[in-house]
């Protein structure tokens, strides 16, 4: 191992050194601490970073990363110089701070961390998140980006990303999801998220339940922040899909205008996103003109969004770990490939809906893999068993999650089903590395 990996692993230790409620089990998550006094400081004390650019600020449960990564990909194509902030990763730390499509080098976050150390011992109880959140922040300084995405970790009232006054503010879909910290209700959830509304700031919404919507209604207009709704003022509709992506005509009720975009991210869910990052764009003046619009939308890339890696028979990863993300992977193997069962890997962390989750899927199972990311919060088999019975679904138990892959791909090789990784982005992670072994050895 060279010098800079060691440093890059020491950092990670160092970052990992810090509270990480990302790998804290459910119970810890309900009664952590969150507030936004301890990253106010950090930031002051860094000279405020965040404030010599301007944000698109993206909260919500689905899609905030499919639309971040379209936002950054069109303002990539209009010419500007972009930071993207997202989480979490899926095979290494840096993919969270990006800038122009790649990730910062593993000597730069050497350098960031160095850099932030003395700020960070003068301020007690920081998270990990916080201070890569200060990281991604600072790095976009540094490197003079022309402007930053920025997706929200959890939440938005009170997440660490929300000490940003963005140029809009952008909410996606919202269903139940971390109920533990954000409420029980989608109400009490919408409230959450609505925390990043800012006085004035436009605010740009996906299409939403009622019981959300009013929520977003409500706070938006206290705060005097201008709301465009997807549905209402953008509108969408799909004109054509098929395995090399879906062609969809996005109309401005307010500009009198309609544009037609190709994605190559699947799903009717895909199109909403893309309309909602289009809302965007508007809402926050940036004025691309249709053919970076365009150009950006169509060459996105977005890993484990029902990513094809191989057409037949196929083998499918995705980054579905709720009921409602669930229903949408089922509709979106119906219309791509309909009438053909899965093989589906799946685990979940603890505080998932796993019955729901499965009862979703469940008619389009031939039988679920039941396996076991290597991450904390990770459900063991044995739980992941009981819910399995209670869904009803023919299942076997497999770890670690590279046997898992195996045994779908023995699976599928005798009648051509479709293997799935679904349920938790940390077991896709590790099935996707899993994968590229066995096509490397052309399997």
């Amino acid at each position: 191992m060279d010098d800079i990996e060691k440093a890059y692993n020491l950092a990670l230790d160092y970052l990992y050194s810090f509270v990480d409620y990302s790998l804290k089990h459910v119970s810890e998550l309900a009664k952590a601490d969150f507030n936004l006094d301890r990253m106010f400081a950090l930031m002051d004390a860094l000279g405020n970073p965040q404030e010599t650019y301007p944000i698109l600020h993206v909260a919500g449960t689905k899609g905030k990363g499919s639309t971040c990564a379209l936002c950054a990909s069109a303002l990539q194509a209009a010419g500007y110089k972009v930071g993207l902030y997202i989480s979490p990763h899926l095979f290494d730390y840096t993919e969270r701070i990006q800038i122009n499509d790649q990730p910062i080098s593993h000597a730069e976050l050497v350098a960031l961390v160095e850099q932030v150390k003395p700020y960070v011992a003068r301020i007690p109880r920081l998270t990990t998140f916080e201070i890569t959140t200060a990281l991604g922040f600072l790095a976009f300084a540094e490197r003079g980006v022309d402007v930053a995405v920025v997706e929200v970790g959890l939440g938005g009232r009170l997440d660490a990303t929300n000490v940003v006054r963005p140029r809009v503010a952008v909410i996606t879909s919202l269903s139940m999801d971390h109920m533990a910290v954000l409420g029980d209700t989608l109400a009490k959830i919408a409230g959450e998220k609505a925390g990043i509304i800012k006085p004035g700031v436009p605010l740009v919404s996906a299409p939403q339940k009622e019981e959300a919507l009013e929520v977003l209604k409500r706070v938006a207009a206290e705060r005097d922040a201008p709301m465009t709704l997807v549905g209402r003022e953008v509108r969408f509709e799909v004109l054509d899909s098929s395995l090399e992506g879906q062609v969809v005509l996005l109309r401005d009720e307010v500009q009198q205008t309609a544009l037609e975009v190709r994605l190559p991210l699947l799903g009717d869910h895909q199109a909403i996103n893309a309309a909602v990052a289009y809302a965007a764009l508007q809402a926050g003046g940036f004025h691309l003109g249709p053919q970076p619009i365009q150009s950006g939308f169509a060459r996105v890339k977005w890993p484990a969004r029902f990513e094809i890696a191989r057409r037949e028979p196929p083998v499918i990863f995705d980054s579905a770990h709720n009921d409602e993300s669930f229903a949408r992977l089922r509709a979106t193997l119906e219309q791509h490939f309909p009438g053909r069962p899965v093989i589906l890997i799946f685990g979940a962390s603890e505080d998932k809906n796993i019955p729901g989750m499965l009862r979703e899927i469940k008619p389009k199972i031939r039988r679920v893999i039941l396996t076991c990311a290597d991450h904390p919060r990770a459900l063991g088999v044995e739980k992941l068993q009981e819910f399995a019975e209670q869904a009803g679904v023919p299942y076997e138990s497999v770890t670690p999650v590279e046997a898992a892959l195996a045994r779908a791909l023995d699976l599928v090789a005798e009648d051509g089903s479709i293997v799935l990784s679904a349920g938790s982005m940390f077991v896709t992670a590790e099935a996707m590395t899993a994968w590229k072994k066995v096509s490397q050895l052309g399997k």
